[in-house]
């Protein structure tokens, strides 16, 4: 059997699950939640920023939410340092005399006991996240609100992109989080988030002390406080018009550094703990389909990546033989014959670019919906050449801590 043969199963996979996307952005739900309408109720919130040496975002982060468009008597700001060794706590001292800001320190233990002492210090009805090095647009928290309408739901994304990419691998990142964009919006319609980012994710309160409070979750609270939520029963939604900026990795060694962590986080979470979920009908959509579909999405990534290397190699000894007349495929590769290119002409590499057609439709109906700003130009060009490149580099990584149950810091 050819080892192009492997790969078939995988495109096809690919390409069926971005189908099934599409067809649900068209769906009911999906449409509704385009055009749900804002609360005529405010209830009270509260926004936790947890700390860890972030002296240089921090002031910006708490200014950005300061600004935010809500009644101020119901919103409530707290930043927790957590045991920072830098400038963050002179940093945030600018704000203690906000009234709307409360300042907590305590020593480092993680960000979901950050996340907890804040929750442990409000009495607020909602209560968000926001990473210490991002931004959110003044109308991001009315947009976040009406989506607790719906008593079964216990939380609540914004829509996130790349806070003024600059880099190649910035734009790329810029490009997969709108991807992302369109991700969540359509997943969200059928309750199959298994994810709530840090950057202006909201919660009920009262739901999340009822599961207890956030946990280590393998240096992945968010994700583990999701796949939590949706073992419970309750419901993760989703607000597309949610604006927030994130800081991005300016390195390839930086990206795949927080990659690794969220794949493995993923993995050990999803494999771990909660494997349950996995195949089970009652979890619908999240158990049958998306969970069985990212965890085959790691395998292919890597399988398509090594056969597409070798595929090059092969190639390229086979040119490399006939130009110069050398015979080194008789000691290095089994003979094959020229292709245009180095690359055979296949359904192999049809399905490939097929696949890659749809992902960059699905970030541009992403940047459509959620009336993201920016030229994307830049970001359609570096995904399509550098992302399946970089991406499966960080997969081999995260699949081989698993499998050695290696353990890498964060920062």
């Amino acid at each position: 059997m050819s080892p192009q043969m492997l790969a078939y199963p995988f495109l096809f996979l690919a390409i069926f699950f971005e189908s099934f996307v599409l067809v649900t952005l068209l769906s009911k739900p999906a449409r509704a939640a385009l055009n749900r309408k804002n609360s005529a109720l405010n209830p009270s919130v509260a926004v936790i920023v947890p700390c860890y040496n972030e002296c240089e975002t921090v002031a910006k982060t708490c200014e950005s939410l300061l600004a935010l468009d809500y009644p101020k008597d119901k919103l409530e700001i707290i930043l927790v340092d957590d045991g920072s060794t830098d400038n963050t706590p002179i940093e945030m001292a600018h704000f203690a005399d906000n009234p709307q800001v409360k300042i907590i320190r305590k020593e480092n233990g993680g960000k979901h006991t950050a996340l907890n002492a804040g929750i442990a210090a409000t009495q607020a009805e909602i209560v968000g996240c926001l990473d210490a090095d991002s931004f959110v647009e003044p109308s991001a928290l009315l947009e976040i609100v009406p989506c607790f309408s719906d008593p079964k739901t216990a939380a609540v994304t914004a829509a996130m992109s790349i806070h003024q990419p600059e880099s190649l691998i910035q734009h790329m990142q810029n490009a997969e989080y709108i991807f992302g964009i369109t991700m969540r919006h359509t997943l969200a319609s059928i309750n199959g988030l298994y994810v709530t980012p840090g950057p202006f994710s909201f919660y009920k309160r009262a739901i999340v002390e009822e599961l207890g409070g956030f946990r280590h979750g393998h240096q992945t609270e968010d994700m583990e406080m999701a796949l939590c939520i949706q073992q419970a029963g309750y419901r993760i939604e989703n607000a597309i018009l949610a604006r927030v900026y994130t800081k991005s990795p300016k390195t390839v060694l930086a990206l795949i550094k927080q990659r690794t962590r969220w794949t493995t986080g993923f993995m050990r979470n999803v494999l771990g703990e909660y494997r349950g979920l996995i195949g089970n009908k009652r979890y619908s959509v999240l158990g049958m389909l998306v969970l069985p579909c990212a965890l085959i999405a790691i395998v292919s990534g890597i399988l398509l990546f090594l056969m597409t290397v070798f595929t090059f190699l092969k190639n390229l000894v086979s040119a490399l033989e006939i130009r110069a007349g050398i015979p080194l495929s008789y000691s290095l590769l089994p003979h094959t014959s020229f292709s245009w290119f180095y690359f055979p002409v296949s359904a192999y590499i049809f399905l490939g670019f097929a696949t890659l057609i749809a992902s960059l439709f699905l970030i541009a109906v992403g940047k459509y919906i959620s009336k993201t700003p920016g030229n994307l130009t830049l970001g359609l060009i570096s995904y399509t050449f550098l992302y399946g490149i970089i991406a499966p580099l960080w997969l081999i990584r995260a699949t081989s801590d698993v499998v050695f149950g290696r353990h890498r810091r964060w920062k």
